[in-house]
C-alpha cells in the first residue's frame, strides 16, 4: 500500500487538525487524451495512485467489435503508449495504478502490460484484471425495456453487440488490498475509479453512504482530467486560462474522512479555481441530489467550493444514500449506416456557390432515389451548428465547407450519398476543392437496467 501522509489541513472553521491523506492524479479524461501530463503527475505530484479513466459508452461496444475480429485485442489503443511512459516511473515511487483502459477485454490488456512490464525491466510487478461487466447473456435472456426508446433488449437482435454493466469500486478496491500494483478493469462507473483507492487506503465501509457520496463527489471532478484544471473550460477575453498546450491533469488530496483539495503539479499550464470546479460538478449530472452510481445514490446539493490558494481548491459537503439493487447496463448496437460528402468552395460568392452546390445535391439523391431515413445539408461555417435561422444575417465568409450526411440501412446506400457530392468537382459549381466521402456503420448506445446479482465481477491476476 502506499505511504498515506498526516496532512495538517484547515477545516472551514479554522481549526487545525490531522487527517490521514492520499493523493490521486488523473492520468487521462478519455481514450485519446495526451500522455505526457500522466508523466508529470507519476513524475513530479508526489502522487499515490494513478488513474486512467479511458472509456466513453461507445467505446466499449467499439473494443466488442475490435475483440471479435481479434479475441487478443479489445483494449484501448493507446494502453501500450501510456503504459510504457509510466510503468517505470510508477514502480520506482510506488505508485498504484487503476484504469478502465481493459474496455472489452481487461485479461487482454493485462496479460499486455505484464508484457510491457516485462521488457521495461520492471518484473515485480502484479498486474490485476477486473473482469466480469460482461452481461451480454443475462441481457439476451431478461430481454430488460431500453431506457431511452420504446421497445426491448431482445427486438435489436442480431444488430446487438455488447452489453456491459458499470461495476463500482468494491472489486477494484479488493485487488488493490490483495497486493495489486497495477488494477485493469473494463466498463466501471468513471467516479468509481477514483473511489476504489479511498475504500482501499481508509478502510471504508460499503454501506457508509455518506463517505461514499463524498468519495464519489471527488472521483467526479477529478474523472475528466484536464476538465477541471482549464481545458474546456477556457473562453478567451471572458474566461482566460493560461498555458493551455502544457495544461497540467488534477491531483486530489483526498482525507480519511472525505475531504478533498483539488491541485495540480506547481508550475503546469491550466488553472484550478472555484470557477474550473462548479462546471465540473455538474457536467453531466442530471439531478444533483441523486446522482446514481453502482456504489451509492450520491447527493452533491450540499457541496462548497472553496478557493483556499493558488490553484488550490477545497470541497466538501458531499453526501449518500443506500445504493439501488440495479445496475445500469450500457448496450452497444448497429443502428445503421451514415454516408458523408464534403467539398469546399473560397474566395468572392463562397457561400453562393456552397448553397448551389447542397441544392444540386439535394436534387440528385431525389433524382436518383438514394433511400435516406434522414439528411442533412450544411455549410460548415455558416449554419452546421446553430441551423439557418441563426446564421441568416450573418456576414458571407470567404470560405465555407458543403457536407451532406444521410442515414440508410444499408452499406450500398450509404456510398451513394458521398458519391453524389464528390461528382460537384467536375458537375457542380466552379472552383470547388477538397472533396472527401465516407461510409460507415454507425455503434449506437443505449441503456438498461440489470438486477444487481446477475453480474458477477471477480479478479484475474497476472504477474509481470
Amino acid at each position: 500500500m502506499p505511504s498515506i501522509s498526516r496532512a495538517r489541513v484547515f477545516a472551514t472553521t479554522g481549526n487545525v487538525s490531522d487527517v490521514r491523506t492520499i493523493r490521486i492524479g488523473s492520468g487521462a479524461g478519455y481514450s485519446g487524451d495526451r500522455v505526457e501530463p500522466a508523466v508529470e503527475l507519476a513524475e513530479k505530484g508526489a502522487i499515490d495512485y494513478l488513474v486512467f479513466e479511458c472509456l466513453g459508452e461507445r467505446t466499449v461496444a467499439l473494443a466488442q467489435q475490435a475483440r471479435m475480429k481479434n479475441p487478443d485485442s479489445g483494449y484501448d489503443p493507446l494502453l501500450e503508449e501510456r503504459m510504457r511512459a509510466v510503468l517505470p516511473l510508477c514502480a520506482a515511487r510506488g505508485i498504484k495504478i487503476v484504469t478502465n483502459m481493459g474496455a472489452a477485454n481487461p485479461e487482454a490488456a493485462a496479460r499486455k502490460t505484464a508484457e510491457i512490464a516485462k521488457s521495461l525491466g520492471v518484473a515485480s510487478l502484479k498486474i490485476a484484471a477486473v473482469v466480469g461487466d460482461d452481461v451480454l447473456d443475462a441481457c439476451k435472456a431478461g430481454d430488460f425495456p431500453i431506457m431511452e426508446f420504446e421497445g426491448s433488449i431482445k427486438q435489436l437482435g442480431n444488430r446487438l453487440l455488447s452489453a456491459n454493466a458499470y461495476l463500482g469500486a468494491e472489486p477494484m478496491a479488493e485487488a488493490l488490498s490483495t497486493g495489486a500494483d497495477v488494477v485493469i478493469t473494463g466498463r466501471a462507473s468513471d467516479p468509481a475509479l477514483f473511489l476504489a483507492p479511498m475504500i482501499h487506503a481508509f478502510g471504508w465501509k460499503m454501506d457508509d453512504w455518506n463517505l461514499l457520496g463524498q468519495g464519489t463527489v471527488a472521483g467526479h471532478l477529478l474523472e475528466c482530467a484536464g476538465q477541471i484544471t482549464g481545458g474546456y473550460f477556457a473562453d478567451p477575453g471572458y474566461k482566460d486560462v493560461a498555458d493551455l498546450a502544457r495544461l497540467g491533469f488534477p491531483i486530489g488530496e483526498v482525507g480519511e474522512d472525505g475531504s478533498l483539495v483539488v491541485t495540480k503539479v506547481a508550475g503546469s499550464g491550466g488553472a484550478v479555481t472555484a470557477q474550473t470546479c462548479k462546471e465540473q460538478l455538474l457536467y453531466e449530472v442530471h439531478d444533483p441530489t441523486k446522482y446514481f452510481q453502482p456504489d451509492v445514490v450520491a447527493d452533491f446539493s450540499a457541496v462548497t467550493i472553496e478557493e483556499i490558494g493558488p490553484d488550490r481548491v477545497r470541497v466538501s459537503g458531499g453526501r449518500g444514500t443506500k445504493r439501488t439493487d440495479t445496475l445500469k447496463v450500457s448496450v452497444g448496437y448497429v443502428d445503421s449506416y451514415i454516408g458523408e460528402g464534403q467539398i469546399s468552395y473560397a474566395g468572392p460568392g463562397a457561400r453562393a456557390r456552397g448553397q448551389l452546390a447542397l441544392d444540386i445535391v439535394r436534387e440528385r439523391l431525389k433524382l436518383t432515389g438514394v433511400a435516406a431515413s434522414e439528411l442533412r445539408f450544411e455549410l460548415v461555417g455558416v449554419n452546421s451548428l446553430h441551423g439557418a435561422e441563426v446564421s441568416a444575417h450573418a456576414a458571407d465568409p470567404y470560405e465555407v465547407r458543403v457536407r451532406v450526411a444521410g442515414r440508410t440501412e444499408t452499406l450500398r446506400e450509404a456510398i451513394r450519398i458521398g458519391n453524389e457530392v464528390e461528382t460537384l468537382y467536375t458537375n457542380g459549381p466552379a472552383a470547388g476543392g477538397g472533396a472527401w466521402k465516407s461510409a460507415r456503420d454507425v455503434v449506437a448506445v443505449a441503456s438498461v437496467l440489470l438486477p444487481r446479482e446477475l453480474a458477477k465481477p471477480h479478479i484475474r491476476f497476472v504477474e509481470a
